[in-house]
């Protein structure tokens, strides 16, 4: 068992009987002419930004047009759009309504939309446009609770203010024009509203993005969030007032931690970014102090900086190569615990003001202080990579359930291949079959069930068993070998980590994604498909590809045991995203799709046809 208990004391009396709403109205009263969150830019490069006091305002007229229209303490709002303003509007409405707010993927099918908003039972949604409300209507009839569905966008077209499938469709802007009426009325009401929420009163839920089965919906606390933001601030050292991009749907829990908990408490300036693939032109502008990404953001910027590289010239890329392994060099003594020689931190020092520096700068990046990386393993290339860069990548891990990070590397606490120790007040531990339990102030309250009521999965003694499998070390590092229900058992009895070969395997800048087969199979192969900003649809089937797709696999293997290593891969048509259901809208493997969509494929892949199928047979035994 690990944790650090001494502390738990400390961070709990820093959020001691606070609530979002009460860190906002401190927010709005001492803060109020701070910027709070800027849109993104329309075409012309401007964007609207809100003041914390103008971001309470608006806040309070919609939660006062949520009430007129019938919302409860305890119910959930439903919500469905991108990283906009309206969107943290209608959250923090909900908060201070006393319901629970909760953000639905808007890459969920129209199927998934009918399981998640007949679950959550909500009777209000709000949906972002046309697009929206096209996959809502197939399962409107089926939804008696749903009273009312609040639409952003295109309000004109999609919006009559008459019933539809028993509906009231209503502009976002009538319920903001409603609330105002309300609160000119009587602002009173609302503020005496939201003073009775609770610390140990949920402040959101969203739905977990499973690999099989039905989703569940994982109710938050006030507590819980707010103890997660305290928590990370302590060990990170976040500076007051601090600038940080939010571009990862809010029905993440890294985002919505950061986003919309985290920055309250911390007075911060989030600026939208709704598409990610827009996130390096993001940095560009904001230029934050952290920047907490999947490990394909990560990925993508050292494969951009490798790319630029091979345009430098031999001067230039010489210069580089010797101040980044100066600069690992001294990482891996830091790391290590050890002393960085006098002579060693100054020559470091000089090469990264004249080669590193200005490289983190043409990427936004030179303000960075606290670069994590979570949601799915990254490898040590990659983090070794950007290291090595002078920016300080460290893993973290954590899941909904946890209310984002259970684990964490940190600058004085730093393992390469680990995700760290457990925060403050968190502990850890391992079962027989190695799968990682975790006990602390930052777990959920429990899964939100069919009749309304809220569950919660813990043991008698308060232990979450995560489902994750990992090991944990003498000093207390934790390390993630697998999911345990995704182990592949190949016919041997041999247990394999697919995610190991997969992270192995998208090292390569050309493979965007790579699935790992073999559950009782003789051995493994993969399914590899080609990222398509690498890898344009003319070159697919070119010599240098396939060159290259075999070069990945070799990479991989070379540092594989060989019941891990790939004998067999097949690169597929992709892409792969989560509107053709391969991957998660967190991009992890929908693993039953893949084995059920590819069944033919897979199947001709492990018919022996010749003496290296048997070879390979007999190899994994």
């Amino acid at each position: 068992m690990t944790g650090a208990e001494r502390d738990v004391e400390d961070f709990i009396a820093l959020v001691r009987g606070l609530t979002v709403p009460a860190l906002l109205e401190r927010n709005a009263v001492e803060f109020g002419e701070r910027p709070a969150i800027t849109g993104a830019p329309d075409a012309d490069g401007d964007a609207v930004t809100l003041s914390w006091a103008e971001l309470r305002e608006r806040t309070a007229e919609f939660s006062e047009g949520l009430v007129a229209l019938g919302l409860e303490p305890g119910d959930r709002l439903l919500i469905m759009m991108s990283s906009r303003l309206e969107h943290w509007i209608a959250d923090y409405g909900a908060q201070h309504a006393r319901a629970i707010s909760c953000t639905a993927y808007a890459t969920l099918s129209t199927e998934q939309i009918g399981f998640v908003a007949g679950h959550s039972a909500a009777p209000i949604v709000v949906l972002e446009g046309r697009a929206e409300v096209e996959r809502w209507q197939p399962v409107l009839d089926d939804l008696p609770e749903l009273r009312h569905v609040v639409v952003v966008e295109e309000a004109d077209s999609v919006v009559t203010g008459d019933a539809a499938h028993g509906k009231q469709f209503l502009p976002f802007s009538a319920v903001m024009a409603i609330g105002r009426e309300r609160l000119a009325a009587n602002p009173s009401v609302f503020e005496q509203r939201w003073r009775q929420i609770k610390p140990e009163d949920p402040v959101g839920m969203m739905y977990t993005s499973g690999t099989t089965g039905d989703p569940k919906g994982v109710v938050l606390s006030h507590l819980n969030v707010l103890y997660e933001a305290a928590v990370i601030d302590g060990i990170t050292t976040i500076e007051d007032f601090p600038e940080t991009i939010a571009y990862l749907p809010l029905a993440h829990i890294a985002e919505r931690e950061l986003s919309l908990y985290g920055s309250v408490l911390k007075v911060a300036h989030v600026h939208l970014c709704p598409d990610p693939r827009q996130v390096v032109g993001a940095l560009g502008r904001v230029h934050p102090g952290g920047l907490f990404g999947v490990p394909r953001i990560w990925e993508k910027l050292a494969a951009g900086v490798q790319g630029l590289l091979k345009l430098a010239d031999p001067e230039q890329r010489q210069a580089f190569e010797h101040a980044h392994a100066l600069t690992l060099e001294a990482f891996d003594l830091q790391t290590a615990g050890k002393q960085v020689p006098e002579d060693m931190a100054e020559a470091v020092a000089e090469a990264d003001r004249t080669v590193l520096a200005p490289v983190r700068a043409m990427l936004g990046l030179d303000k960075i202080t606290r670069a994590t990386s979570g949601a799915a393993p990254i490898s040590v290339e990659t983090l070794r990579f950007l290291n090595g860069l002078g920016i300080p990548l460290m893993e973290v891990w954590g899941m909904s359930e946890t209310s984002g990070a259970a684990t964490c590397c940190t600058p004085t606490a730093n393992r390469i291949g680990t995700v760290g120790k457990p925060v403050p007040g968190v502990e850890v531990k391992l079962g027989d079959d190695g799968e990682i339990f975790v006990r602390g102030p930052i777990l959920f309250s429990g899964y939100l069930q069919p009749d309304g009521t809220v569950a919660s999965p813990l043991d008698a003694d308060g232990w979450l068993a995560t489902g994750d499998v990992g090991t944990i070390d003498a000093d207390g590092y934790v390390t993630i070998t697998d999911r345990k229900k995704e182990l592949i058992i190949t016919s041997a009895g041999k247990n394999i980590a697919p995610t190991l070969i997969e992270s192995h395997l998208t090292t390569h800048p050309v493979i965007g994604f790579a699935a790992a087969i073999g559950d009782r199979r003789p051995y493994v192969n993969a399914l590899i498909v080609l990222d398509p900003d690498v890898v344009p649809p003319e070159a697919v089937d070119s010599p240098e590809t396939k060159a290259a797709v075999k070069q990945a696999v070799e990479n991989a293997n070379s540092k594989l045991a060989r019941v891990e290593q790939v004998k067999k891969y097949r690169v597929l048509a992709g892409p792969w995203t989560p509107d053709t259901g391969e991957v998660t809208p967190k991009l992890s493997l929908r693993r039953r799709v893949i084995t059920e969509r590819y069944a033919d494929i897979i199947e001709e892949m492990y018919a022996p046809v010749d003496e290296a199928d048997q070879a390979a047979e007999e190899d994994s035994v």
